[in-house]
């Protein structure tokens, strides 16, 4: 019997500390499948962020995803005549598969994520990568150690849109990987200056094409995890879900080509999904994702004539849910970036406006992030007497700055000024209300925004997560499953969040 299937009796991080992975009763078997020679990965490391300036040059000179993507649509159709609509057809009205995003750091964080999935997902058909496949620079040679080893047991076919950093190298390694093509992804700028961006821009990686197929072969090769998708952007059409996977390329919005390939794709009455590797509502603000020449790509989601039910996006390395009403329906709004690289900071999420609060969930809960930042800058700082808050001061301390009932109380807890003066610091937002409106003061996210990738740590509870998604013909199940690197909750992880979305 799977995981799935047995009645679920686990807590989880909403009922106590123990459910968040505080308290382990016991190592979990992951590091068994690192190889010796894995290196913790961190952004702290000079090395780590000039291998990812691309995204600096990009900023600066244009991002050039929008153009190469465009060549390696025109070469693959010229190569294998590949369809218009790039879409992979499924006979079966009923299926399950896995989806995660922001998976390729390499660590123990992201091998701590592969028992739990293994347990849940051995039974469905798919497995789908929402963003950044590989860090830093998704280059060709990194994916042995952080794709094809860490999911060599999973048995069915893994699909992927490209995140940002997937595109550091062009994209090149993701085309050779996930759709099996090779070509030069060198930018071609004009303007002024681009000499100077040229000159900056860091090459894709070398590919060694046996090499290459040798390492999918050894890992991946029985017949049923073979995969090959039509581009890098794509569509799963089955008789009652059509899922449809977007290119956001390095910073965000696409390009005109792949925004009318959209618009037909999403056109009609059967229930879509959509996949980004940019979330459309992250932390209480919205991002509509341009479309090159006009329009965005939450217009066509919001569209009822498109009959889209859910867009998750990848990006944002933990998980969050805005179930939005539009009209007469909702639409879930899912941030799912916690497939094992570093984690993104909750609770410098505001009291949310976009949909209620008592409608919004986030993994970890805000207090949980508050309370395990603290100790890394209690450590950082050599100073925990002041920084360490523990799980209970710091859900206290949230509760009383956002004015919410958090996920996990606690009974007549009080709040200390130390616990107060940490929560400012590190970012946790305070509104106060004026004239029936929320006003946010401006000490929202300043300390931690820029820091959540300088944050990394490779112990229990590391707060990581994947979605389960069952789709029948009447209904499409959708669960968030926890991954705290405790070996009690590797054979049957937490459910963090459950929701099901009718599909008649």
């Amino acid at each position: 019997m799977h995981a799935q299937d047995r009645p679920h009796e686990v807590e989880n991080s909403r009922t106590s500390e123990a459910g968040a992975g505080w308290v382990c009763g016991r190592p979990g078997t992951f590091p068994r499948l690192m190889p010796e020679h894995v290196r913790a990965f961190s952004w702290r490391r000079p090395s780590v962020l000039w291998r990812s300036r691309n995204d600096v040059v990009a900023r600066l000179w244009g991002d050039p995803s929008n153009e190469l993507r465009k060549r390696a649509l025109a070469a693959l159709s010229e190569r294998r005549g590949a369809p218009a609509s790039l879409t992979m057809h499924r006979p079966e009205s009923e299926f399950s598969f896995i989806l995660m995003g922001d998976t390729g750091e390499g660590d123990r964080s992201q091998y701590a994520v592969v028992p739990p999935l293994l347990s849940v997902g051995a039974d469905t058909d798919f497995l789908v990568i929402a963003s950044d496949v590989i860090y830093p620079t998704g280059d060709t040679g990194d994916y042995e150690d952080k794709f094809f080893r860490p999911y060599a047991g999973y048995p069915g076919p893994i699909y992927a849109v490209p995140g940002n950093h997937d595109w550091y190298d062009g994209l090149r390694g993701f085309l050779n990987v996930f759709c099996q093509f090779d070509m030069d992804c060198t930018p071609s700028w004009n303007g002024r200056f681009t000499w100077l961006a040229k000159r900056l821009w860091r090459k894709s990686g070398v590919v060694d094409g046996p090499e290459l197929a040798e390492i999918r072969s050894r890992y991946r090769g029985a017949p049923g995890q073979r995969a090959l998708q039509p581009a890098p952007y794509w569509a799963i059409d089955t008789p009652t879900l059509r899922i449809i996977g977007i290119d956001t390329g390095i910073l965000g919005g696409i390009d005109d080509e792949q925004g009318r390939w959209l618009a037909g794709v999403s056109a009609g009455p059967k229930p879509k999904l959509l996949v980004t590797g940019k979330p459309l509502v992250v932390e209480d603000m919205s991002h509509p994702d341009q479309i090159e020449g006009g329009g965005t790509v939450d217009a066509i989601v919001r569209d009822p004539a498109n009959n889209y039910v859910a867009a998750i996006g990848g990006d944002i390395h933990n998980y969050e849910r805005f179930p939005v009403k539009v009209g007469d329906r909702t639409l879930q709004y899912v941030v799912s970036g916690g497939g094992g690289a570093f984690m993104h900071a909750t609770h410098i999420i505001p009291k949310t406006t976009i949909v209620d609060e008592s409608d919004f969930r986030c993994y970890p809960l805000r207090g949980d992030s508050l309370s395990r930042y603290s100790q890394l800058y209690g450590r950082w700082f050599r100073m925990p007497w002041l920084f360490n808050l523990t799980p209970r001061e710091a859900t206290a301390a949230v509760e009383k700055r956002l004015g919410i009932h958090p996920g996990r109380t606690y009974r007549d807890e009080e709040v200390s000024l130390r616990a107060r003066f940490v929560a400012a610091l590190l970012g946790v937002p305070r509104g106060k209300r004026r004239r029936g409106k929320l006003r946010r003061l401006p000490v929202k996210r300043v300390p931690q925004r820029f820091r959540s990738e300088m944050a990394d740590w490779d112990n229990p509870p590391f707060f990581k997560s994947f979605l389960r998604l069952d789709v029948t013909e009447t209904e499409l199940r959708v669960r968030c499953y926890a991954v705290t690197g405790c070996g009690d909750h590797e054979t049957d992880p937490p459910i963090e969040d459950e929701f099901t979305i009718p599909l008649g």
